[in-house]
């Protein structure tokens, strides 16, 4: 069986972070194994209380999971202080890993700052180096390339402007504009995925679940650009499946080809 790490914070509800990340990688066939960052008081409704796991801790468990079950791909979803960016940019280079996602959590869907500028400029010029893609919403890419993103010329731009001190894929997503479109950008290649539109506000941990999904088809050893397509299927799947838990922004079904 094709192995993937998540590397990220916790939802005690089930829906986002390490939770959402393992519930892809199992319905996507993939053995899941995580190191968890921060310890997180949340549900549908928001955050409450974030507490971050210590040092030594991350690293043991990431050298745990390395010197046992070698991943096939990482995610990296919340890394919320410079010191644990630090440890997970060191291990990823001891460990030489592959296949690295690195979902850039840095502004949520409402527009709040999740990391403070130092952790973000941390994750910048530590992580997105070490990594083969990422994945940023528009606020996210806004932070990255320094303009506003309103339409698919500005995402092009954006992606151009990020590749300038970035190598990998950069997969901006178009959700935050109506009928806005997937872009995928490698070397001047660009490539378009088109957005189904689910009419629901049950969303909570789509874009944790997005990483993941590229992350286990990844382990699989599916290319990126269809590794993109089949995780961008599987969300639209998970979305329009009509789960409807909890009082705020409801999860997304994981399961719901199972």
């Amino acid at each position: 069986m094709n192995t993937a790490l998540t590397i990220a914070g916790t939802d005690p509800s089930g829906g986002a972070g390490m939770q959402a990340d393992l519930k892809t990688f199992t319905a996507l066939k993939v053995y899941g194994m995580c190191a968890i960052t921060a310890v997180l008081a949340q549900n549908t409704c928001g955050v409450r209380l974030i507490e971050n796991v210590s040092i030594p801790m991350v690293e043991a468990q990431l050298d745990c999971v390395f010197e046992d079950i070698f991943p096939d791909a990482v995610k990296i979803g919340m890394v919320s202080s410079i010191p644990i960016i630090d440890a997970i940019a060191g291990k990823i280079k001891q460990y030489q890993a592959k296949n690295v996602v690195l979902d850039t959590v840095m502004v949520s869907t409402s527009g709040h700052r999740l990391i403070d500028e130092d952790a973000q400029n941390a994750l910048i010029t530590k992580l997105m180096p070490l990594s083969d893609i990422i994945t940023p919403n528009l606020p996210e890419a806004e932070v990255l390339c320094g303009f506003s993103i309103s339409n698919k010329e500005e995402q092009v731009k954006a992606a151009q402007k990020i590749a300038e001190s970035y190598d990998g894929y950069i997969m901006i997503k178009g959700g935050h504009f109506d009928g806005g479109d997937d872009l995928l950008y490698k070397d001047g290649q660009v490539r378009w995925y088109p957005t189904k539109r689910v009419d629901t506000h049950n969303t909570h941990g789509t874009g944790c679940t997005l990483s993941s999904a590229i992350a286990a088809y990844l382990a699989k050893g599916e290319p990126m650009e269809d590794a993109v397509a089949k995780a961008k299927e599987y969300i639209t799947g998970a979305l329009a499946s009509g789960l409807d838990l909890g009082k705020g922004n409801g999860p997304v079904d994981h399961c719901f080809a199972l």
